[in-house]
This record gives C-alpha cells, sequence and structure tokens, in this order.
C-alpha cells in the first residue's frame, strides 16, 4: 500500500512472544499482512489486527490450501490500546494464515468472541481454497495470503475522463462470458472480459461498472441455501481481495495479477473501471450469522447495534450494517477504497446501498457522514468517480442530496419516470421532460453538475429491458422463494401479451419500446449507464431478481445478441451521435431563455405542431429543439453548428409532428427512427438521413420517437 516500513525484526532470532520487533518510526505498518524487505531482500512478513475488547489473539500458520489444522500457532503481542502484532522471519514464513482472536462472549454487550474460531483477516489482500466441512463444529474459512505483488504496470495510471464524456456498462463479470456463446477460452473469468472486448468498443462504451470483484460468500457456510448460489456477489467475504473465482489460475493469489492484467488492458483501451462496492454490510449476517471476520475480531467497532442488549442493525436486508462512525471501521473502509485506487488503478467506486454509510452510530440518518467526509478529503481518492446508489433497505432515500460537490448518484427518479411515460401513464409528460433534461429539480439547486445524475432506465435489480417490455408480473419460482422476492412495482407493461409471443405486431412494439428507451437514455443530459446485455435484447425469463442465478437465465447469449444485432447496431450509433453533440456532452444545464452567450434558448419545448409547448394538456408525447452549444457557434468555421429536434411519443394512437417555427433557415435530416420495423436500420448516418420538408406533417405511430439533425442550408 506504499507506507514507510514501522518495524523491523531484531538480530535475536527470538520470535516466540515478543515477535522479535524494535520500534523503527512512530507509526505501524499497514494492517494485515505485509512483506517487509530491507535493502530490497526481504526479512520477514509482519502481521497486525485491530481489536479493542480481545484478550489474546493468535496467529495460525498453514502449508498448503486444502490444509484443515494449521502447522502453527503464533502468539501475537499487544501494542498500544487495540493492536495485536507479530513478525515472522523470512525462513518461518508462509503465504496462508487465520487469525485467531479470543475474548468475552457477551452479545448483550456486543462481544462475539469465540476462542476456537478461525477468522479472516479484514486487510487480507487475497483468498485461497473454499471452506472446509467438519465434523468438530469449527468452521474453516478459505485461506488468506500474504503476498507481495510487483505487477508491471507499463506506466498505466488511471484514465480520470470527465464525467461528461462518460458512458457507463454495468457488467458481471462472471456473466459476461460465462455462456457457451461467447467462445472464450477463459470463460467467467477477469482475463475472459477481454475475449469479448471488441464489442465493448464497438458499443462506444467508455467505463466497465463492475459488479462486485471484492471475494464474496457464494452460498450458505453450512450449505443449507437449498442449491442457491449468491451469484451477483453483495455479500462480502474480504474488502480488499478480488474474487478468486474469477481467476483463471488457482494458485493462491492469483487473481491479484490477472485482475490488475484485466484493468490494464481495459485502460489501454480507453475504458476505465468502476467497481461496485459494497461497504454497507458483509456476510456475517446477524445473531445467527456464522463468526468469519469482523465479529469475532470486535464486532461492536465493526457493526451498527442498537438497543441496551447490542442486536445488530440491519439496515441492509442482509443481517447486519456497517459502523462506518466508528473510528476504526471508517479508518479500514478509507483503506479499503486506496487500496483499490492504488494497488488497481481503479477509476471510481459506486457504492451499493450508501445511505447506510450515512448513518450514525444510533443509526439515524446524517446528510454527510464522516466518512463521506473523509473521501472527499482524501488527495488519493480526490481524482476518482463517486457513486452513491443513493438509498438503503429500511427506507432511506437520498437522491439529489448525497454527499454533495463530487457525487453522482444512481438517478431512480429518471428510472421510474421514463418507464412510467412509455407505458404511457397520463400525466407524465413533466417529469419526463425535467428527467431528459439533467433532473434540474434535484442538482441545480445545490450547485450540482447535470453529471450528478447517473441515468438509466434498468440494471441488473430488476428486470432487463426487454423483459421491462414483456412482462408484468415479476417470475422469480427458480429462485426458490414461492415468487415472494423481488421488487413489486415495476412501472412494466407487456403489451397485451405476458412473455414470449409470435404476434408479429406486439414484437415489433416491444422493440419500439426498446430503441425508444435507448434514445431516451443516450440522448439525455447527464451519464449514461445500461446493463450488459440490454442492447442485445437479453431476457431473464420475468426474473426480476436474479441474484442466485448463475446460469443461463443471467448469462449474455451472444447468439441472441448476433440475432438482435439491428438493436445492438442502433444502440452503438446512439453512442455515436451523443458524442457528436457537445450540447448533449456539456456538463452544464439547458438555459430556458438566451443571454449574451448566444442568441437563442439552449431548448425549447415544443408541442407537436411546432410552437411552444402548453403543459395543462396532459399529453403523452414530448418535442424538443436543443440549439448547438455556444462554443459551437463560436467555432463555427471549424465545426458546423447542429441543432438536435426530438419528437417522443408515448400514446396509443398516431400522432403528427411539424418543424418548429422559427426553423425555417434550418435544414432538418430524420437520422432516427424507432418505428421503422424489427430488422430495419433505426439510426442513419446524418450524410445518409432523409431531409424533412418545411410544412410537411411526420406521423408517428404509438409509441415511438424520432431525431433530427438540423443545420443551416436552404428552405425545403
Amino acid at each position: 500500500m506504499g507506507i514507510t516500513v514501522a518495524w523491523a525484526p531484531t538480530d535475536s532470532g527470538n520470535h516466540s512472544r515478543s515477535g522479535g520487533l524494535i520500534p523503527l518510526q512512530a507509526y505501524h505498518l499497514p494492517y494485515g499482512a505485509t512483506v517487509v524487505r530491507q535493502e530490497g531482500r526481504i526479512v520477514g512478513t509482519q502481521f497486525l489486527v485491530a481489536s479493542r475488547h480481545a484478550t489474546s489473539a493468535t496467529l495460525l500458520l498453514y502449508d498448503q490450501v486444502q490444509q484443515r489444522d494449521p502447522s502453527a500457532c503464533v502468539p501475537m503481542e499487544r501494542s498500544g490500546d487495540c493492536l495485536w502484532q507479530a513478525f515472522l522471519p523470512a525462513d518461518r514464513t508462509t503465504p496462508l494464515y487465520h487469525f485467531q482472536l479470543d475474548g468475552p462472549f457477551d452479545p448483550e454487550r456486543g462481544f462475539w468472541f469465540d476462542g476456537s474460531a478461525r477468522l479472516l483477516d479484514p486487510y487480507a489482500k487475497a483468498l485461497a481454497g473454499d471452506f472446509l466441512h467438519s465434523t468438530d463444529g469449527i468452521i474453516r474459512p478459505p485461506k488468506c495470503v500474504a503476498l507481495e505483488d510487483r505487477f508491471d504496470w507499463r506506466g498505466d495510471r488511471p484514465l480520470g475522463r470527465p464525467w461528461n464524456q462518460t458512458v457507463i456498462y454495468e457488467m458481471h463479470v462472471g456473466g459476461f462470458t460465462k455462456h457457451p456463446s461467447s467462445r472464450s477460452n477463459r470463460p467467467g473469468t477477469f482475463l475472459g472480459i477481454l475475449d469479448r472486448i471488441d464489442h465493448l468498443k464497438r458499443m462506444g462504451v467508455t467505463a466497465v461498472e463492475l459488479m462486485p470483484v471484492q471475494d464474496f460468500l457464494e452460498g450458505s457456510v453450512f450449505g443449507g441455501d437449498g442449491g442457491r448460489r449468491n451469484y451477483w456477489g453483495y455479500d462480502p467475504l474480504a474488502f480488499f481481495a478480488p474474487h478468486r473465482h474469477y481467476a483463471v489460475s488457482s494458485k493462491p493469489g492469483a487473481q491479484v495479477a490477472e485482475f490488475k492484467e484485466l484493468v490494464r488492458s481495459l485502460h489501454s483501451e480507453g475504458l476505465e473501471v468502476i467497481l461496485d462496492i459494497v461497504l454497507n454490510h458483509t456476510c456475517e449476517q446477524g445473531a445467527s450469522g456464522t463468526i468469519l471476520s469482523w465479529k469475532g475480531i470486535d464486532a461492536s467497532a465493526y457493526y451498527l447495534m442498537h438497543g441496551q442488549s447490542h442486536q445488530f442493525s440491519d439496515y441492509s436486508g442482509c443481517g447486519n450494517a456497517i459502523h462506518a462512525h466508528d473510528p476504526v471501521c471508517r479508518e479500514l473502509l478509507i483503506s479499503v477504497l486506496r487500496h483499490w485506487v492504488h494497488e488497481y488503478h481503479i477509476d471510481g467506486f459506486r457504492f451499493d446501498l450508501a445511505s447506510i454509510l450515512n448513518r450514525d452510530s444510533d443509526g439515524q440518518l446524517t446528510e454527510k457522514s464522516l466518512l463521506i467526509e473523509a473521501i472527499q478529503r482524501d488527495p488519493l481518492l480526490s481524482g476518482t468517480k463517486w457513486i452513491a446508489e443513493a438509498w438503503d433497505a429500511a427506507g432511506a432515500y437520498q437522491v439529489g442530496s448525497f454527499g454533495g460537490e463530487g457525487w453522482s448518484e444512481w438517478n431512480g427518479r429518471f428510472r421510474d419516470d421514463l418507464r412510467r411515460f412509455w407505458r404511457g401513464d397520463p400525466g407524465m409528460d413533466g417529469a419526463a421532460a425535467t428527467r431528459f433534461s439533467g433532473s434540474s429539480d434535484l442538482y441545480q439547486t445545490s450547485g450540482r453538475l447535470p453529471s450528478a445524475s447517473i441515468n438509466f432506465i434498468a440494471s441488473h435489480d430488476g428486470y432487463t429491458l426487454a423483459d421491462l417490455v414483456a412482462y408484468e408480473e415479476k417470475h422469480n419460482q427458480a429462485n426458490g422463494w414461492d415468487n415472494r422476492d423481488g421488487e413489486n412495482q415495476n412501472f412494466s407493461w407487456n403489451h397485451g401479451v405476458e412473455g414470449p409471443t409470435d404476434d408479429p405486431e406486439i414484437a415489433h412494439l416491444r422493440c419500439r419500446q426498446q430503441r425508444n428507451f435507448f434514445v431516451n437514455l443516450l440522448l439525455a443530459k447527464g451519464v449514461p449507464m445500461w446493463t450488459a446485455g440490454d442492447e442485445g435484447g437479453r431476457t431473464q425469463s420475468g426474473n426480476n431478481n436474479a441474484y442466485c442465478q448463475d446460469n443461463e437465465i443471467s448469462w449474455i447469449d451472444w447468439e441472441r445478441m448476433v440475432q438482435q444485432d439491428s438493436l445492438v447496431e442502433g444502440v452503438a450509433s446512439l453512442v455515436k451521435l451523443r458524442r457528436s453533440l457537445r450540447q448533449l456532452e456539456t456538463d452544464r444545464f439547458f438555459r430556458g431563455a438566451p443571454d449574451s452567450s448566444s442568441p437563442w434558448p439552449d431548448i425549447l419545448w415544443l408541442d407537436p405542431d411546432g410552437r411552444n409547448r402548453t403543459w395543462d394538456t396532459g399529453a403523452r408525447h414530448l418535442a424538443c429543439w436543443i440549439a448547438p452549444d455556444p462554443s459551437t457557434a463560436a467555432a463555427a468555421t471549424i465545426e458546423v453548428p447542429r441543432h438536435l429536434l426530438i419528437w417522443f411519443h408515448a400514446g396509443d394512437q398516431p400522432q403528427e409532428f411539424r418543424l418548429p417555427e422559427g426553423s425555417d433557415d434550418l435544414r432538418w435530416k430524420i437520422v432516427v427512427d424507432t418505428s421503422v420495423p424489427i430488422d430495419a436500420r433505426w439510426v442513419t448516418p446524418e450524410a445518409e438521413s432523409p431531409v424533412v420538408p418545411h410544412g410537411v406533417q411526420r406521423i408517428l405511430p404509438p409509441y415511438s420517437s424520432a431525431v433530427l439533425i438540423g443545420t443551416a442550408g436552404k428552405k425545403q
């Protein structure tokens, strides 16, 4: 982690109780296991763990991954109020270890010590192996790996792409290449992603947002999970360690180098890497959960507890909540973020259930916690992207107010309002217009920019985009909870038939709606994000909570992607169109009136007849005229100013649209038409697009949209 060695071995060779340590400086080594070098030579490994209330601590050492019991047990020495340490010289060091801490077992006081438990190091940089079952009642978790990784980054650094030039692709590492149709030689792994990097480049995305890669618990420790596996990964087992089962090699610690190779390769192709990071809870659950790490080291320091009986607070729905307000835990969480940025060159983080991090020691919600403030002040983290899922499972909803400057948010209001608009719900035109133009109601008054809004229609959590237009009821029977799990309010519409259909009219309508959603998403102010496979019509057969489906329900079917090539190509073309229009990428809100920088307003909302919008009609359509960015107009000798005209029609009857009044000196070309047949090209290059004559109406069928580009030219 780039911190100077603070302790070194003495020459006495006595490492039994004292650890043979002499202080060199007034601060300690990093927590966990740190390989110590002197004059370029490895002299041993320093182990450090923090626990205020432990009465003793032991380092357990193993020679092999599958070894059930330790080869050696080394007492750790207490240092100060809460630190326990041991030093192993190079000739005694083995890379595999656990901690074992003893102390009071008194849950009503918040103490969960178990002197027989094998504990994972909270700072472990890698895990190896799996849980080993036994009949003696002792849980044997994967081994921690003490390693010194000397990866050759070849000059790589985080890319630092501006928010306003960012297009995010949410991806599950395993699901991206696990399907046989991926034809990857390394399916379901970090390196397998590189086998389909051509697709990422084709789509024009600039960042991949990886669902959890922190090592996570894949199933119940005791096997009582009914065969369900934690496919998504939102159940962290080791905050600092890449998931061991995403590595090709089974060698202990191999996942570290393989994940770094993935990041380095994506960076070389201009793709940023954002981690969906889970810092709000752990896999230890609540009182009934297994003691695996934090609970057996110092439960009250790491977990929020309430009441005089110190019961675990649960704001995550997973049995516990991290105590981000505690200094020890807060230091851990900051160290986690620094580790991924410094050691793995990560470009940003999406914080799962981030509102939990804003809860104080009493569980009360605050506007900005000490942890959030520390993240904003930290110099190593200042250049990274921060995305909050600004809610939690206990009712907190901070969309529009999370963190302040520098923070972006998954905009759940964008998702819900646009779903309802395209479903045809009445009275949604104003909300849809606000979301499309950057959600100024949420961000502008507090001085934040449109890039604070991460816009999305669908994510991993819920329906896929194709299922959103094919199902009105969730179909989660495969999850084993009698269809009780998953969100019930999805704002979805099946267009007349639940699930698959042979009706060509319904199939065409569903296709139009997927196109409409992508047009709305990719041309809106803010930062667009969509989930891997949605560009190719990926389906989960109506399952809106596929957290445990590590199978073809969740994996990307690349043959289907080929079959849906018209949709795929259209989405890629929309990304190119977005990046060619400065008025969409400029990170400022639209002005509703002209000023000294431009003779026209940034945006005009219109009625279908091309005149100024009347907002009291309850209409199910929108039309807007977006002027060129003033900087483009000022540089007209270099770049031709391009006006943008968009028609959205979410009504159930045909609707006629006309070109805007006052645009007679512009030559309009239609570049997007979502109403064309399923296999037709629906996004056309501007040079090949037809001109729309002035004075001629254009009829849009129900649930369709069109985009036009206007440039100065002769009146048609």
